[in-house]
This record gives C-alpha cells, sequence and structure tokens, in this order.
C-alpha cells in the first residue's frame, strides 16, 4: 500500500489522537464521565495514532483523497 497522508497531517492526528487517549484517562473536565464515551474516545485515539504511524488512512483512500505532496 502506498502513502496518502502528508506529514503536516500525520502530525495533526497524532496530537489529535495522543489528547483523545489521554483526556479520559486523566479525566479532563469531565468528559470520562460515560465509560461508553471513554472507550469511545480512546478507540478514535488509537486509530488517528496508528494511521499517523503508518501514513496511510482507508478512508482517504475509499474517497481517492491524498495529503502527501
Amino acid at each position: 500500500m502506498f502513502s496518502n497522508v502528508g506529514m503536516f497531517d500525520r502530525l495533526l492526528r497524532l496530537v489529535i489522537g495522543a489528547a483523545l487517549i489521554a483526556a479520559p484517562l486523566i479525566n479532563f473536565m469531565g468528559l470520562g464521565a460515560s465509560a461508553a464515551v471513554t472507550y469511545l474516545m480512546i478507540a478514535i485515539g488509537v486509530v488517528l495514532g496508528v494511521t499517523a504511524v503508518f501514513g496511510i488512512c482507508p478512508l482517504y483512500r475509499l474517497v481517492g483523497v491524498s495529503t502527501k505532496s
């Protein structure tokens, strides 16, 4: 598979993913009040982190978008 996620996009995904994972774990502003919300935030954070590390976004490929120059 080819990389379709640019460097800025990867950095942004990594930062947002880390924040989504950390926020419910430290109970930032009560965001982890519900177990379902906590698991959803962590799951989205993991997906963003994985796509940032590997540089491949299946959704981008599905719609034919590439942020890589």
